[in-house]
């Protein structure tokens, strides 16, 4: 699943009430609320239309304890969500509990959007994956709960690297690139025997993360780019020769129709959300005619000799800071992310927010694949101003460069070193 940050950055003015509210807080969480008597819940439509009992028992577990309760729920597109989030926060009368993609979280807690939380008292705290675990932290504290995750894997055509002789899916990094090698040979220069578009930040990072590099660090309570350092630069050079001699597309595109790119039947294998694969191959998006029942998700191997790190995309939870029933809010989402909801969420396909319950779907070869790579992620810095940096397109800029030749990788990782300095430390 891919989460896109959708959040507006300029809601700095909106938000200077919110952050007042919030100065008096801890990260020990609130006792304001105890004892409401209503909650409202806002989540996205993913809720209502594909797991709506797991609503209906975090309810019933709120509603058993705290008799009389009125719980009231509103669901909301991705799309417009946030708009109208930013609205209602200027005002008195704010949801309780809100779901977040864990990319819009951000620049929330950074305004003072939410309230502090108390990590110990959710179930699993201790083991939340650590890219999720991430999304929810600033400054040491706690401002949400992960809820759910989607991560990323390798997937491939069995036919057309049966053909050129390859039995079995990659382990190892050499193995992949020979049996890309096979299939590019094979297939000639006008086909992908690897379609990575150039600009996907996403997949270009899991290369830099394995090489020991990152996008930017933190020293002395300031963020610096950190795309120019040698480890860095390893992995954006090796993202290179994948795109130079294995994408053989427009390399100035992003991954947004990666899977119908993928279904016209001109590339034998992507790196993507674990959706992709099977959506490509649905029968509106299969118009070659060759994905259906050819293609295997596998876990990307990495050129360190471990499995490439992804990045997880998902959904948090969060309660504002303005919420009157802050401690009822608390116990809805931990009803609702707790042991059994995190069972119903894995049933409907969705990786859990924690490394037990991950542990546990290694045990499915219908899941073995997804969790496996989801045990090495990433997640983006956690800086006060990533949101502007990710406004501004800067890794896509740099990778559209480097991919297009208009640029070397030292150049490009400079320029883009340079832009985010200049933003990253703003509130």
């Amino acid at each position: 699943m891919k989460r896109k940050l959708i959040a507006a950055i300029g809601i700095a003015g909106m938000m200077v009430s919110i952050a007042a509210c919030g100065d008096d807080k801890d990260s020990g969480g609130s006792d304001k609320g105890t004892d409401a008597k209503e909650l409202t819940v806002w989540l996205t439509v993913d809720a209502q239309n594909n797991w709506p009992e797991l609503v209906k028992a975090a309810d019933a577990a709120v509603q058993k304890k705290h008799p009389g309760v009125k719980i009231t729920h509103e669901y909301y597109g991705w799309p417009d969500k946030n708009a109208k989030l930013d609205a209602v926060l200027a005002t008195d009368k704010v949801p309780d509990v809100v779901e977040m993609g864990n990319t819009e979280m951000l620049s929330y807690m950074v305004k003072g959007a939410f309230a502090p939380l108390d990590a110990a008292k959710f179930d699993n705290s201790s083991a939340w994956l650590d890219g999720l675990k991430a999304s929810v932290t600033y400054e040491d504290k706690t401002y949400g709960v992960p809820y759910y995750a989607g991560g990323r894997v390798g997937n491939w055509r069995k036919d057309l690297f049966a053909s050129a002789g390859v039995k079995a899916a990659p382990k190892t990094y050499a193995e992949l690139t020979a049996a890309l090698d096979k299939v590019q040979k094979k297939e000639g220069d006008k086909f992908s025997s690897w379609y990575q578009p150039t600009r996907d930040w996403y997949a270009a990072m899991s290369f830099v993360y394995d090489a020991g590099g990152s996008i930017a660090k933190e020293e002395g309570g300031q963020w610096k780019g950190n795309l120019s350092s040698p480890e860095s630069l390893k992995g954006l050079n090796e993202y290179k020769n994948v795109v130079d001699k294995y994408m053989h597309g427009d390399k100035t595109k992003d991954e947004s129709d990666r899977h119908i790119v993928y279904g016209q039947g001109k590339s034998g294998m992507i790196f993507g959300a674990a959706w992709e694969g099977a959506t490509a191959e649905a029968p509106e998006n299969d118009k070659s005619g060759k994905l259906k029942g050819n293609l295997e998700n596998f876990v990307m191997p990495g050129p360190s000799g471990k499995n490439l790190p992804v990045f997880l995309g998902g959904s948090d939870l969060a309660v504002p800071v303005k919420s009157d029933a802050q401690e009822l809010a608390a116990e809805w989402i931990n009803a609702f992310t707790g042991p059994a909801g995190q069972k119903g969420l894995m049933a409907k396909g969705n990786l859990p927010n924690n490394k037990t319950d991950l542990a546990t779907l290694k045990n499915d070869p219908k899941t073995v694949v997804p969790a496996t790579a989801a045990e090495s992620n990433w997640f983006v810095p956690m800086a006060p101003g990533w949101g502007q940096v990710e406004k501004a397109q800067v890794l896509q800029t740099m990778l559209q460069s480097i991919g297009t030749g208009k640029k070397t990788v030292e150049e490009a990782a400079k320029e883009a070193d340079a832009a985010i300095d200049k933003v990253i430390n703003t509130k």
